[in-house]
């Protein structure tokens, strides 16, 4: 048995040298983690075929390890699987394994059980944080060690840290991290990655570690910025934001081919490397996607299209063909763009059966306490909390408020939907009346992602308390509803159009048939106010008709010949909603 050839990867005066001869990166980002494994080929071969030499991705942490000492290393997560098939395929792999990502997923990829320790504090020298982060790195690189460029493997760069100038300035943290990646074997060539601002450079970098940028337009300048920090060796764009994501309740962004395109050429005129951030983004499935807060909270959209070159099916776009053209001007080697499978209309799917939440939610077991509790110390990661106490009587009409609602609060009086409670939306309370005998009084909390960039440490639930006028409410029954998996015993019955327009969260079932022995990807729109999908049991994610996104992603890799089913979780049901199977995707058009 003979023992691959190895790769290096050094830094020259103006270049970067890959097995010492004159070397330009060109690379695109691809999350394994948010594409169908079955996926990765396809996408890959694309990538070598406008012309990129290397495939960079992050390393989700949380998706890793969702329960402390927990790994799942399989499926769409088999992170080893994913590096070889790049690998074999010819391509370099950038490997940026945190332990924070920011990329728009939840709580920038760490995993919400560290925020059960009250006095956690994420990316720095916090003791209970730094063994965490230790015990992911044991576990990370044991996965890839022998896909290490010294070991015969394509991984040939390994990133410290990400963005840390955005975030904090200490230095000690960041040796921490340098220190750790290189007792765990990693020789390969280290890294920084920045935005090309004085306080970035200067708090997230270390002086012995090669320095990157991260930026989406005017590169000279970015380029010049860097030159301040770093005077010799390449120049590196990590990150080329050729698109960006979308909000909930905001525009979808989108920038033109020839915009980007101009972008790219000022990079590659300058002599630069270049990752495109994103190149093919994929698809936040489940309750991964993350969240912005500025003066207000922003939760990001379940699809991470990116307007990226290969959109969220993988298919070219009209970007992809003007890279090529650059790249291919550049010099690279570009080659026939292998076809894409048609997406596929199924029609309509008849939501025949339904099932009440709050019903479901009464076979589990509830938490008793004093006071309202948040997700993760309830030990839950995602979905919903639903919230029950009893209010005596009689009383006249007072106003109800949640403090710190994380971050939609559905309140129900007797059953009744009386209200909702958005996380920083000025709201006066919700106005109600307690009758003689007293009132049972629910609050279905949706966690709609922890913030992923700035202030990061975003718990859920309800991290305050409940007061009615000024009285505050104890004595709380508390149901944790992860819903990650859909679960198994729902109380099913016929669908009567006749119950339908309580507001009560409802679970609709039905059909989507397939009458082809193959079938294709399809898009699912969904009439209806605002609820999760799920097919054959696979959490597709979070609809809603606010937008821009009015459809979601359904790989064929979740989907079999004859009967799919389709569940879907309405929490605003005026009516019974109404799904269909569509070619294309649908997006709301800004108005």
């Amino acid at each position: 048995m003979t023992t691959p050839a190895s790769v290096t990867l050094a830094l020259g005066p103006d270049c970067f040298l890959r097995n010492g001869a004159r070397h330009r990166i060109l690379s695109g980002a691809l999350h394994y983690f948010r594409v169908p494994a079955s996926a990765w080929e396809d996408r890959l071969l694309k990538y070598r075929a406008c012309g990129l030499n290397t495939i960079e991705t992050y390393v989700a942490w949380n998706a890793h390890e969702p329960q402390p000492g927990r790994f799942d290393f399989t499926g769409m997560l088999d992170l080893a699987r994913f590096v070889r098939l790049a690998g074999s395929l010819g391509l370099d792999v950038i490997l940026r394994p945190g332990p924070y990502i920011c990329a728009e997923w939840d709580l920038g990829g760490f995993p919400a059980w560290l925020l059960t320790d009250p006095t956690m504090k994420l990316r720095t020298t916090h003791a209970g944080y730094l063994e965490a982060v230790a015990r992911y790195l044991d576990r990370v690189i044991d996965e890839v060690r022998p896909l290490l460029a010294h070991n015969g493997g394509p991984i040939v760069a390994v990133q410290i840290e990400n963005e840390y100038g955005s975030y904090g300035n200490s230095r000690p943290y960041l040796e921490w991290i340098e220190t750790a990646l290189i007792e765990r074997g990693v020789k390969e060539l280290l890294f920084t990655s920045d935005g090309p601002e004085d306080s970035m450079l200067q708090g997230g970098t270390l002086p012995n570690i090669f320095k990157t940028v991260n930026f989406g337009s005017r590169a000279n300048q970015a380029f010049a910025k860097l030159t301040e920090y770093q005077p010799a060796g390449p120049l590196m764009c990590m990150e080329f934001w050729c698109g960006w994501f979308d909000h909930w309740g905001k525009a979808h962004h989108t920038r033109t081919a020839e915009d980007a395109a101009a972008t790219l050429d000022e990079i590659l005129s300058a002599g630069g490397s270049v990752n495109f951030y994103m190149f093919h983004g994929g698809t936040n499935f489940g309750f991964m996607a993350g969240a912005n807060q500025d003066e207000r909270y922003f939760p990001t959209v379940t699809s991470y299209d990116y307007d990226a070159p290969l959109d969220e099916r993988g298919e070219p776009t009209a970007k992809y063909h003007a890279f090529r053209k650059i790249l291919a001007k550049h010099g690279a080697r570009i080659e026939l763009v292998p076809p894409t499978a048609p997406a596929h209309a199924y029609g309509n799917v008849a939501l025949t059966e339904t099932a009440p939440l709050f019903t479901h939610a009464a076979t589990l077991p509830a938490v008793r306490s004093h006071d309202p509790i948040g997700q993760e110390a309830l030990g839950q990661n995602h979905g919903f909390t639903l919230y029950r106490t009893h209010v005596s009587g009689p009383r006249p009409a007072a106003r109800l408020h949640i403090e710190e609602v994380r971050d939609r609060a559905h309140v129900y009086q007797d059953g009744v939907f009386v209200g909702v409670l958005d996380r920083d939306q000025p709201h006066p309370g919700i106005s109600i009346a307690i009758p003689s005998q007293g009132s049972p009084i629910d609050i279905l909390v949706e966690n709609l992602g922890r913030v992923n960039y700035g202030a990061i440490h975003d718990r859920k639930g309800i991290t305050g308390g409940v007061r009615l006028q000024w009285q505050w409410l104890t004595d709380w029954e508390i149901y944790p509803l992860d819903l990650t998996q859909l679960p198994d015993a729902l109380p099913w019955s016929p669908a009567n159009k006749n119950a339908i327009g309580s507001c009560t969260p409802t679970f609709h079932r039905g059909t989507l048939q397939i009458n082809t022995s193959a079938p294709s990807d399809t898009w699912l729109h969904i009439a209806g106010g605002h609820g999760v999908a799920w097919i054959n049991g696979f959490c597709l994610g979070r609809y809603w008709s606010i937008g821009p996104q009015l459809s979601l992603y359904v790989p064929v890799s979740v989907l079999r010949s004859g009967s799919n089913e389709l569940v879907l979780l309405e929490t605003e049901p005026n009516e019974i909603p109404t799904a269909t199977s569509e070619e294309k995707s649908r997006i709301k058009p800004f108005v």
